[in-house]
């Protein structure tokens, strides 16, 4: 009896990360959607390649690589290095590579949005590839592998003697989206603005062409989301994916909230896209912390989300002088590294009220439980993710723009990517008689 019901467990836990995986890599549509309808009309075509190919590239690079060194036999706690091309894999190993490989993808998809409309084609590819199989699963296997001496994670690992807690970074605040902020904006200023976007040092609007499409894609996004919080539990029969979902939808909804008030105020208007970026700010910071905070504490980290979009959009313009068309900087790099702090606030730790019985919740109580030692380790991981991210980026840019070319030249900018890099306009135009 007892083996049956294993044998059943085990089933479902195999069905649920297929489904959660398939909401992830769903949510490539969303951001395919997000970028396109944010940018302007020559470069949709382009915006969606890179978003296909992201994915395509994605499923090989972590296949050869990428999950080897994340999830590989541990060497110093810095990196893994075995199963490359899945070399030995079983069912489970095939099952946890799926759900983990739409993780992936996620990260340089980001950085797709906030380098849009003046970089090259091929030159992204390059980027996607080396973030995938370096960038992204370094960090990772730092966070996620289990390995004693992970650098944040691990019970032998200097760092989390230390700081007296272990790193918790439930879905990815800082392994999928710091990550991809932060080597987004090496990326941006490396790139520098697209023509015309500033003026005498002021920022211009440059209007996205379909805001339909970035709402479409927003609501995509946040149904993704699901299985990317949800999935997280990584256990078909664990109860408590149902509070990981409760406060994700929760967060969001404040975030959209938050974002929108803030404009109105500024502006006399409520802002389109930057309320719709409020969710996502939401989201993303709810991702670290969702399954270790109670309800109350999801709002309040959708909320000051919200706020920190707005803040980070203009901070970016007025301030750093970088262009990022669909704001994915201060969406996901921003609110990624207050996702991982708000752990180490609001976190009730294990054994504390009516998240007790979740074994993925922070071990440690956060400062308002009377915890220290889950914030100072939250502090630790969260600028280990903005240092790497930023500065191995900053390098692969540097190299990849030196080598071939990181910009599109003028003219191309200016007659739109669609057609100088693809050799098509995603809208052709009617010939009348």
């Amino acid at each position: 009896m007892s083996e049956s019901v294993e044998g059943l467990s085990t089933a479902l836990t195999f069905v649920w990360l297929l489904l959660c995986g398939g909401l992830v890599f769903l949510m490539h549509a969303g951001f395919s959607l997000v970028e396109a309808g944010f940018t302007r009309a020559k470069n949709t075509a382009n915006i969606l390649m890179k978003n296909l190919m992201t994915i395509c590239v994605g499923v090989l690079i972590y296949w050869l690589v990428g999950w080897g060194i994340m999830y590989g036999d541990d060497i110093a706690g810095i990196l893994g290095f075995s199963q490359f091309c899945l070399s030995g894999a079983d069912n489970s190993v095939w099952n946890g590579w799926f759900f983990q490989m739409v993780f992936a993808a996620t990260g340089a998809t980001i950085v797709s949005g906030a380098m849009a409309e003046r970089t090259k084609f091929i030159s992204y590819l390059v980027f996607t590839v080396l973030l995938v199989a370096i960038i992204y699963p370094v960090y990772g296997h730092w966070v996620w592998s289990g390995a004693d001496l992970a650098l944040l994670t691990g019970e032998g690992s200097a760092i989390v003697k230390m700081c007296g807690a272990s790193f918790h970074d439930f879905a990815g605040s800082g392994v999928v989206h710091s990550i991809g902020g932060y080597a987004a904006l090496a990326g941006v200023i490396i790139l520098g603005p697209r023509i015309g976007k500033f003026k005498d040092g002021k920022p211009q609007a440059i209007p996205g062409h379909n805001i339909t499409f970035g709402f479409l894609g927003v609501l995509l996004l946040w149904l993704g989301w699901l299985g990317f919080n949800g999935g997280s539990t990584l256990d078909g029969s664990d109860a408590y994916m149902n509070l990981a979902v409760v406060n994700t939808f929760l967060a969001a909804a404040a975030g959209a909230v938050a974002a929108m008030i803030l404009t109105w105020l500024k502006t006399g208007k409520p802002d389109p896209s930057l309320t719709a970026n409020g969710v996502l700010a939401g989201l993303v910071a709810i991702t670290a912390p969702c399954g270790s905070v109670e309800n109350w504490a999801a709002i309040v980290i959708g909320l000051i989300a919200g706020g920190i979009v707005y803040a980070g959009v203009m901070f970016n313009e007025t301030v750093l002088k970088v262009d990022d068309p669909v704001g994915a900087i201060a969406v996901h790099g921003y609110c990624g590294t207050w996702g991982l702090l708000s752990v180490g606030i609001f976190a009730v730790g294990m054994g504390e009220g009516i998240l007790g019985g979740a074994v993925y919740t922070a071990g440690a109580p956060g400062l308002l439980y009377g915890g220290v030692n889950q914030f100072i380790i939250q502090v630790v991981g969260a600028l280990a993710s903005i240092v790497w991210a930023f500065v191995a980026g900053f390098i692969v840019f540097k190299i990849i723009d030196v080598v071939i070319g990181l910009r599109a030249s003028q003219k191309e900018e200016v007659e739109g990517l669609d057609i100088t890099e693809h050799g098509i306009r995603a809208y052709p135009e009617y010939i009348t008689e």
